[in-house]
């Protein structure tokens, strides 16, 4: 599996390279990246100067990001990038995840996993769907 970077100009080209060069499947998005300044201070917050954006506010770039790799590779997607609820999950799948990380949202509730599994499994029975797989890629 391969983590994919964000920062690149197109990420369906670097997830056809991978693909080609053998990976079984990817998983994007990865932190997005940022910088912070300390107006007072006059100097940047990271001691590095930039560093990673990650948490509910990348959501809408993963999520397109997603999307764009799952028309442009045959192997599995595992989305990430702000997935703190059960229908953040289940966006990620209609845009062609195949399997999706929860990463921030752990730290702010330790059983969000089970949440989202059972919300995905509530939206499967309201929508009177048998799988997820069946939900898979559909936008």
């Amino acid at each position: 599996m391969v983590k994919l970077t964000p920062n690149v100009t197109s990420i369906a080209d670097i997830a056809k390279a991978v693909e080609a060069a053998g990976a079984d499947s990817v998983s994007l998005i990865n932190t997005l990246l940022g910088m912070a300044i300390d107006a007072e201070k006059q100097k940047p917050i990271l001691s590095t100067i930039t560093g990673g954006l990650s948490g509910p506010c990348v959501k809408p770039i993963a999520l397109r990001m997603v999307w764009q790799v799952s028309k442009a590779v045959h192997i599995p997607i595992i989305g990430l990038g702000g997935i703190m609820s059960a229908i953040d999950a289940i966006e990620f799948l209609l845009a062609g995840a195949t399997a999706v990380q929860i990463g921030t949202a752990n730290f702010i509730d330790p059983q969000v996993s089970i949440k989202v599994i059972d919300g995905i499994n509530d939206y499967l029975e309201r929508k009177s769907i048998a799988k997820v797989k069946d939900i898979i890629g559909l936008i």
